[in-house]
């Protein structure tokens, strides 16, 4: 008599599915048939000839992999957490330093040298546009002046560049090039009234900078720059 949960044999090969499928609607099909635990077990779990598999010790280990890569993917979430929160207790420390500048000077300062301590980078530029050497609304030190143009032909589009495994470029680090391998660019949109400008932070570690990092908290100490800078010299959005 033939079983009518055994479908006939044809040319086509059984799939994943069918074979699910069988014993989805056969249940007791392993219980009848217990030969067929040795196709089902790796080879190293297999019994010796005549004895029973060891499929109990296949399944804890089974449960053990599996319990080993919810800890590691826990892990990489906590270490995750952790690096998030650190650089956001960095950047709002890098804000609350510009609210205390006392000067403009001071303000300038703080970019080019406080916020790279406290972003824990080995250098910090701000970088504007200028036909000759003069910057318009800007007469301190501690900016470093490029070609009219520059900002768009290094940044295309963009309003961040992440650059790791690099060597620092003179044009944008001064005698601070030598130390950089790796840097993100940052455009800064001042005002209509100013030239662009770009805020570049640089660092000896080829990998302190990739491509592919998150960017949204790097972007908004910029947009703070931005505003602080529309502050001191009184200018337009």
């Amino acid at each position: 008599m033939t079983d009518p949960h055994i479908k006939p044999a044809t040319d086509m090969p059984l799939t994943k599915n069918d074979i699910i499928t069988f014993l989805k609607e056969n249940p007791t099909f392993l219980d009848d048939n217990p030969d067929a635990f040795e196709a089902l077990i790796p080879e190293k779990k297999r019994g010796k000839r005549g004895q029973p598999a060891d499929f109990q010790a296949y399944m804890i280990d089974r449960l053990k992999s599996d319990r080993e890569e919810v800890i590691e993917s826990t892990r990489e979430i906590v270490e995750n957490s952790r690096a998030n929160m650190n650089n956001q207790q960095r950047i709002h420390a890098a804000v609350l330093r510009l609210l205390e500048a006392q000067s403009f000077e001071d303000f300038i300062h703080s970019i080019t040298m406080d916020i790279a301590n406290i972003l824990d980078v080995d250098i910090s530029v701000l970088v504007v546009e200028a036909d000759g050497d003069h910057i318009p609304h800007v007469n301190t030190n501690g900016v470093r002046i490029i070609p009219a143009g520059t900002t768009d032909k290094w940044m295309t589009d963009k309003y961040v560049l992440l650059q790791d495994n690099i060597s620092g470029s003179e044009a944008i680090f001064g005698g601070g090039a030598t130390l950089v391998r790796s840097q993100i660019l940052l455009r800064v949109d001042i005002s209509m009234d100013t030239p662009p400008a770009i805020l570049a932070f640089g660092s000896r570690d080829p990998n302190t900078f990739i491509d592919g990092q998150a960017t949204d908290q790097i972007l908004f100490l910029a947009r703070v720059i931005e505003r602080s800078f529309r502050s001191w010299l009184n200018l337009p959005v």
